[in-house]
């Protein structure tokens, strides 16, 4: 084992004993007592069965009267309007058909909600975008309520729907999760070409007519877009965290493999249930190990800042404390090992054809940097992760890919790396902590020292950027008033094109935002999430147009270079005036302001919900 990642593992434990005891304590106990009675819903009352078994089928009905089988819940993000989730539509009857197979019954719990910040970047609304993962764990939460289940199938993918169920399903933690992908879509457009387009229609050398053509053609079929952002990112960590079957994360939907995949996870559910053999609940599938193991490939992979928030999180349902520093210790010496859009050219389909999660983890594991003796949904131990599914003959079986990488313009070894580091850098100086992205990012533009331009809007970048105002210009943008507690921290891609347009002119120019950027920031450098934020007093509220900032993405360092008491005895910017609760209103955003008072600071994962086994969150 890496030792420094074996110290991270060591530290995050140590600092985590008190709360991850509390929480073990409290799943043991649970499971303990699942043991003892049976199928959970033998305790339930004659009434409150009937309402659970009313509309079933009479083969389940006559099953779930019975007190041997055990319940397994549907809980899905299916919705017809998202690519990546539409396939979920057929998911549901096929997996109670594999339950059933396995001796067990199935039922749809619950939805959760489904946003796509694809739709809704930069439009009014995207305020709800972060919250709605806090929102999908209590959907999570409100499904696995009823006492029916003995186990969960998660059907989600995207953005804050795959940490917003597992946040959800920790809190159930002696419960069994599995995770049940949908796969990518085909390729489409190449992204080289999609990112051309958009920055000749940024700069309006293209219409809006070329430029949707373009999009359609990237955007074409059910299954995840295949860029590398946040979604995919989401498919790779859990398959780390032993939470899909093997191999599961990039099979494209509709194919025979991916659905003899999607029924094997509905009677491997049935098969880790407390009334079995092989019991493995979420709580202990995701312990220490587990989360440095999902750190550790979202560095390997270039994928999206926003687990920066997520993965702390999803940690602390578990009982668990992750920090930033956690990320920038593993951060140094976890190679590169990939080249996916917008970090590179490739999609996710030329990953998987390259040799996909086996190759990868393989190469992890081989190098010291992932750890091997985890639990997972499919046994115990990660090697089991080396095989990749095939059929043979129509069946399914799991088989060791002793070949590496095929295709080293994607996928590398860990011997030959893209980059010594993980492509995410933790900054750090008198304007706070931030994060920063740079697997994308030119060598050159590592640094950026230049005069402030100050927005409190994203929408007055882009506007000053049609004026021809930003031309000719070397300037650090700074946005603030865009954390969770300001306005529930929307994502800004829309500010990359335009921005990435002036950094190919020559000019010097950054972003530092209190607010998200995600996987898509791409190659404009960037310092986001900066905690703590403007709305909360953070040093950002007292930034002017003009003040000298060095954003320095190698040596991690984060400034304005003012005077400390000049600096120190101005006073801070107050919210913009439409930014304030009274002015709050419109397209639900005021249904959110309990949250946005709740929410704590992006370092901390930017949730509503306290740590495991702690005090809760006032």
């Amino acid at each position: 084992m890496n030792p420094t990642v074996a110290e991270v593992t060591r530290r995050i434990a140590a600092r985590s004993r008190a709360t991850r005891a509390a929480y073990l304590e409290r799943i043991t106990a649970a499971g303990e007592e699942a043991r003892r009675r049976g199928p959970a819903r033998g305790d339930l009352p004659c009434a409150n069965l009937a309402h659970g078994l009313a509309a079933c089928s009479p083969f389940d009905k006559l099953a779930l009267r019975g007190a041997t089988r055990p319940g397994v819940a549907i809980v899905t993000a299916y919705n017809d309007m998202l690519s990546a989730h539409q396939p979920y539509e057929t998911y549901p009857r096929a997996l109670k058909e594999a339950v059933r197979e396995a001796g067990g019954v199935a039922q749809v719990a619950g939805g959760v909600p489904a946003m796509c910040d694809g739709i809704t970047q930069g439009r009014a609304g995207m305020e709800l975008s972060l919250f709605s993962r806090d929102v999908i764990a209590m959907s999570t939460a409100i499904a696995l309520s009823h006492e029916m289940f003995d186990a969960v199938l998660l059907l989600g993918v995207c953005d804050k729907i795959v940490p917003g169920l597992l946040i959800g399903a920790l809190h159930f933690g002696h419960l069994p999760a599995v995770l049940v992908p949908a796969g990518p879509m085909p390729s489409g457009l190449p992204n080289k070409e999609k990112a051309r387009a958009r920055q000749a229609f940024a700069e309006g050398r293209i219409g809006r007519d070329e430029m949707l053509d373009a999009e359609l053609r990237s955007y074409h079929a059910p299954g995840t877009c295949t860029f590398y952002g946040t979604a995919n990112s989401n498919q790779v960590l859990v398959e780390v965290m032993g939470l899909h079957l093997p191999g599961a994360t990039f099979v494209n939907p509709g194919t025979p493999l991916r659905d003899a995949l999607t029924a094997a996870a509905g009677r491997r559910a049935v098969e880790i249930t407390a009334h079995g053999d092989e019991y493995t609940p979420i709580g202990r599938v995701i312990d220490e190990k587990a989360i440095v193991n999902a750190v550790v490939a979202l560095l390997a992979t270039g994928g999206s800042t926003n687990h920066t928030l997520h993965l702390i999180a999803v940690a602390a349902a578990a009982g668990i404390e992750l920090t930033w520093d956690d990320f920038a210790d593993l951060a140094k010496v976890t190679p590169l090992l990939t080249r996916m859009y917008p970090g590179g050219e490739a999609d996710v389909n030329r990953f998987q054809a390259a040799g996909g999660m086996a190759v990868l983890i393989g190469e992890l594991l081989d190098a010291g940097l992932l750890h091997r003796d985890v639990l997972t949904v499919a046994g115990p131990g990660l090697d089991r992760y080396r095989c990749a599914p095939v059929l043979k003959e129509g069946e399914l079986v799991w088989e060791e890919r002793a070949e590496g990488s095929t295709d080293t313009a994607v996928l590398r070894p860990v011997a030959d790396p893209f980059a010594p580091d993980g492509g995410i850098r933790m900054l750090s100086g008198n304007l706070g902590r931030a994060v920063s992205k740079v697997s994308a990012v030119r060598p050159e533009h590592l640094v950026i020292e230049a005069p402030a331009l100050v927005f409190d809007d994203q929408a007055d970048l882009l506007a000053a950027f049609q004026a021809g105002e930003l031309d000719g210009r070397d300037f650090v943008a700074v946005i603030r008033f865009q954390g969770p507690a300001a306005n529930g921290m929307p994502e800004l891609h829309k500010l990359t094109a335009p921005l990435g347009a002036l950094l190919d002119r020559g000019q010097r120019v950054a972003i530092v935002t209190d607010g998200r950027m995600s996987g898509a920031s791409g190659k404009v450098p960037a310092a986001i999430h900066l905690s703590p934020e403007a709305a909360r007093g953070g040093p950002l509220a007292r930034v002017r147009d003009g003040d000298l900032i060095r954003v320095d993405s190698a040596a991690g360092t984060l400034d304005v270079l003012v005077p400390a008491d000049e600096f120190a005895a101005r006073e801070p910017a107050p919210l913009p005036a439409g930014r304030t609760e009274a002015g709050w209103t419109g397209c639900g955003r005021e249904l959110f302001a309990a949250l946005r008072r709740t929410v704590g600071p992006a370092e901390e994962g930017a949730g509503v919900f306290a740590l495991s086994g702690g005090e809760s969150r006032e």
